[in-house]
């Protein structure tokens, strides 16, 4: 039979004040008062680091073969500052068409909505694309940024804002969808979508950027949205899809905006 040893009381007590104080220093949480760092930069002190190459070569050289794979043929070379009729332009009608292509199927296979209009700003659009054999690399140079597509769902009334701002703004910014005609003195006199008078109260479902969706180049008229739907589909890997799916790519010459004289 075991018998268990007997403590005095003092001991007992020494035992139980250590336990108390050691419990209580457990519970304490820290936080860090200061974190500091270091700034290294890549310049020419690291110039002839064959170190530095050599464990980067296999990245670059990943990284170039996926961007440079051939993908599709461009004809002719398309660029932002060649406009039709001032209100467009052949790279600006392609980017607002492949957008709404692409997004009206995510958008009715997961809402059984359809798009109506896609508008993307001038400004957007980095660089050209030039005649002959069309990459990923050449999605990345039209549009370097992380913008991605939403669809925002506006009463006909904000569309009507957005007339009038393409108007007042006199850029060709991408347009598809939508068939604005000015009047001489640039006022907005008609719109159609589908071929179909705008009604103010109808609800239209407009893609567009993330940017643009948050009010940026000054499209407030986008903040007055009744929905937003966000596609989860960068505008670069949109158009890179859209490379794949093609075999020669034709840029859309149709009129989006005009003005009588």
């Amino acid at each position: 039979m075991i018998k268990p040893k007997k403590y005095s009381a003092p001991l007992y007590l020494t035992a139980a004040f250590i336990l108390a104080v050691a419990g209580t220093s457990c519970s304490k949480k820290f936080y860090n008062n200061t974190i500091e760092g270091k700034k290294i930069a890549i310049d020419k002190t690291y110039e002839g680091n064959n170190k530095i190459e050599n464990f980067i070569a296999p990245y670059r050289i990943h990284i170039d073969n996926g961007l440079d794979s051939i993908l599709a043929y461009a004809p002719e070379t398309l660029d932002k500052s060649k406009s039709i009729e001032k209100w467009q332009t052949p790279i600006g009608n392609l980017l607002a068409d492949v957008t709404q292509h692409y997004a009206d199927s995510i958008l009715y296979l997961r809402q059984k909505k359809h798009v109506d209009i896609t508008l993307l700003n001038h400004g957007g659009i980095r660089a050209i694309l030039p005649k002959g054999n069309v990459t990923a690399r050449t999605a990345y140079e039209i549009m370097p940024f992380e913008n991605s597509v939403v669809v925002i769902a506006l009463k006909g009334e904000q569309l009507f804002d957005i007339a009038r701002y393409i108007a007042l703004e006199k850029k060709p910014h991408p347009l598809a969808g939508m068939y604005i005609i000015l009047d001489k003195d640039n006022n907005v006199k008609n719109i159609t979508v589908a071929g179909i008078p705008v009604s103010e109260q109808k609800v239209y479902n407009v893609a567009t950027s993330d940017y643009l969706s948050n009010g940026g180049d000054n499209m407030t008229f986008f903040r007055k949205g009744l929905a937003t739907y966000d596609i989860d589909y960068k505008l670069r890997n949109l158009l890179i899809d859209y490379f794949k799916d093609t075999d020669t790519i034709q840029a859309s010459r149709t009129i989006r905006i005009s003005a009588e004289k």
